[in-house]
């Protein structure tokens, strides 16, 4: 892939906002040793064309370039971007930059690009999400695969109960929102590609798992939540206004404290379920 592929950054994206507003980076940290453990599932292989969607800071991107991928991020948040290259600066690899854009539209990438699209809880939560089918299939070359990971709405596990939870203590979202969920929907996922040219047999689905892992007990971790992930951190913002900070924090350090697997408790562990897709082009 040459140095000038660029990706068009559109500002107008409501999301762009909402992951700026906290740091990832934080929550990324206790994702790192399972974003490793999914990519060595993906048949990566030395020189092969990979485009991490809504990468954030190299989670999953960095170890895809450590196997000798050749690998583009384009991520929404500009303090994202500017993490995952200053990692990717201090690991000195060559084959890998991330760059701002938007998942709903990559001018700016050519048709055919990529043996491997790639989008891990990323572009599930872009807006217009059949734009983002169509944007997937076409930059992904004939013979290529798509995979996505996608949160399953109403799970059991952590992340679907936190965004239940948080949405519970936040205002109703605006007319014609579509929720980031309906990509853990088989149904969904199926007609979303199939706009975009993918016949259904082309498409299959496979629940997987993704554990958090913390050096500090649940309750530390609900803090990081709190205070860094851009969906929790409005939930109390809104809960505040309502006098409701309390009871929010409750629920979520007792979910927490509930989910987590760790023998030690000044550790977390916690397995998240997640609909792995993979779409063959």
């Amino acid at each position: 892939m040459s140095e000038s592929t660029g990706v068009q950054s559109i500002a107008t994206n409501p999301n762009k906002a909402l992951w700026e507003k906290g740091d990832f980076t934080k929550m990324a940290e206790c994702m790192r040793e399972s974003g490793t453990a999914l990519v060595n599932k993906l048949g990566i292989t030395p020189g092969m064309n990979v485009l991490d969607l809504g990468c954030g800071d190299g989670t999953t991107a960095l170890p895809a370039a450590r196997i000798g991928a050749n690998v583009l991020g384009v991520d929404i948040a500009r303090n994202l971007v500017e993490a995952g290259n200053k990692r990717i600066r201090e690991e000195g690899l060559t084959n890998i930059t991330i760059r701002e854009g938007d998942a709903t539209n990559l001018e700016r990438l050519e048709d055919d690009a990529f043996d491997l699209v790639v989008s891990i809880f990323g572009a599930m939560f872009a807006p217009k999400p059949f734009d983002v089918a169509k944007e997937m299939v076409r930059v992904t070359r004939p013979g290529g695969r798509i995979i996505m990971g996608n949160w399953i709405p109403n799970d059991p596990t952590l992340v679907a109960q936190i965004l239940k939870i948080s949405s519970a203590y936040t205002p109703p979202p605006p007319e014609g929102f579509v929720s980031p969920m309906l990509w853990g929907v088989e149904s969904h996922v199926i007609e979303r590609f199939g706009k975009a040219g993918i016949p259904a047999e082309n498409i299959s689905f496979e629940r997987d798992t993704y554990a958090f892992t913390a050096p500090f007990p649940p309750s530390q971790f609900v803090e990081r939540f709190k205070n860094y992930y851009g969906p929790t951190m409005n939930a109390f913002d809104a809960a505040q206004k309502n006098g409701k900070t309390a009871e929010l924090q409750q629920e979520l350090e007792a979910l927490f404290n509930s989910q987590n697997k760790s023998e030690d408790p000044d550790k977390t562990v916690i397995p998240a379920t997640f609909l792995r897709v993979t779409v063959k082009r």
